[in-house]
């Protein structure tokens, strides 16, 4: 009752200002709320959908956390865990490149240095079939709790291994679990990276400022995310469509009105199994049939954004 009676007051009085002279500044206020926001990427895409592929396996430290219980005895190995992280180089990634290029999408994948130090020639293979190969720490280490100094180190030597294995410069960063530290970002604006994707605040990249210089935003996500839907609650692969399905679905209907990015991320032990990269080909079969739809890289839309004068600033 009190919103229905706040609408006719609110009604009544703009009755009223239509009967008033015209002014300049009625004329600027009635312009600004007319003023359609704008709906398209620069290159023209109505919404853009960046996949993530996180080359994590191979780096983590001994006794990660695994679908088994967590209930070694102290200073023994847990031998089958490391078995279920060894498929994620062996069988998880391999399948997914082939999936990417059966459906002709380039990601971006994020990578461990000492995953890459381990697996080299699949590092580069990833890179010379098109995608984009991004920095995600030397090891799965914390980096929030490192001095300036370590820090800096810390990310350096990953991206240098990058480098090393595939020839790729990464432009692009991913700490462990998001959990980046206070001087994260000034230290990527200072090794040349241009943007950073620990950040679930929108669903649209945008722009900051890193030591007075613009630095870019590309949002990551959780709710389209294999490791804590099929790992952290169990979700069906059919379960994790429909999510996945119902997020692009109230994306694409709001990308009409206002630029919109959905964002998806597959972890290889978990992403590549058989059933998740035929889940994977059917969502992304079913994305590809909507109308101005693109699928990039996540250099590619930094750059974008960088380069878009319309860009979100914060």
């Amino acid at each position: 009752m009190e919103n229905r009676r706040t609408f006719i007051k609110q009604a009544g009085a703009l009755g009223a200002l239509s009967l008033l002279p015209s002014s300049p500044l009625f004329a600027e206020d009635a312009e600004v709320q007319i003023q359609p926001e704008k709906t398209k990427w620069p290159d023209g895409s109505r919404l853009v959908v960046s996949v993530s592929m996180q080359f994590e396996a191979g780096g983590q430290p001994d006794n990660a956390e695994s679908p088994f219980p967590q209930n070694m005895d102290k200073g023994y190995k847990d031998l089958p865990a490391e078995t279920w992280y060894q498929y994620g180089y062996k069988e998880g990634i391999p399948r997914m490149l082939d999936n990417w290029d059966k459906l002709g999408i380039k990601v971006t994948s994020h990578m461990v240095g000492s995953a890459v130090v381990k697996n080299p020639a699949l590092a580069k293979e990833i890179v010379q079939r098109g995608h984009e190969a991004a920095a995600h720490g030397m090891n799965w280490s914390k980096q929030y709790n490192l001095s300036y100094e370590e820090e800096k180190a810390f990310i350096q030597q990953g991206a240098d291994a990058i480098k090393n294995a595939t020839g790729f410069t990464p432009v692009g960063y991913n700490a462990n679990w998001l959990r980046r530290g206070e001087n994260t970002l000034k230290i990527l604006q200072e090794l040349g990276f241009t943007y950073h994707i620990d950040d679930l605040s929108r669903d649209e990249p945008f722009l900051i400022k890193v030591n007075n210089n613009d630095f870019a935003v590309v949002p990551y996500t959780l709710r389209n995310n294999d490791i804590l839907l099929i790992e952290g609650k169990n979700f069906s692969t059919d379960q994790f469509f429909r999510q996945v399905k119902a997020d692009f679905d109230q994306l694409y209907e709001e990308s009409a009105r206002k630029k919109r990015q959905l964002s998806i991320s597959f972890h290889d032990r978990i992403g590549g199994t058989p059933q998740m990269v035929n889940t994977a080909y059917e969502l992304m079969r079913y994305i590809q049939q909507h109308k101005g739809v693109s699928f990039k890289r996540k250099d590619e839309i930094a750059r974008m954004t960088l380069n878009d004068p319309n860009s979100i600033r914060e």
